[in-house]
């Protein structure tokens, strides 16, 4: 069950970290990486966020960089960021596949 504080801030950081991929997509040609959904754990202190890539085939390898950089992105996020919250959760991002899953069962019912 989620706080009323949770899900301010998942939306804060849900709207930031999609302006910052948008940032980033019209700097780099043929990706377009967006934020699914945001879950924050009871403490703030631990954001796990679902990235959806378009093309799904770059997604892995996408997600991996994101990851790899990850103090990078809490760095710009906490810049944006740093007169509304007093501490900077940390980012775990991964895959969100549901688009992939919905086309998967769409092919299964078109059969």
């Amino acid at each position: 069950m989620n706080t009323t504080r949770q899900q301010k801030i998942s939306k804060l950081i849900y709207k930031e970290l999609s302006d910052m991929f948008l940032q980033q997509a019209k700097l780099s040609k043929g990706l377009l990486v967006s934020v699914s959904a945001v879950k924050v754990s009871s403490d703030l202190s631990i954001a796990n966020v679902a990235l959806s890539v378009f093309p799904s085939e770059k997604a892995v390898e996408t997600v991996k960089n994101v990851n790899d950089n990850v103090k990078a992105v809490r760095f710009d996020f906490g810049q944006r960021v740093r007169h509304q919250l007093r501490i900077i959760p940390e980012f775990r991002f991964f895959v969100d596949d549901s688009l992939d899953y919905l086309e998967h069962i769409d092919e299964l019912l078109k059969k």
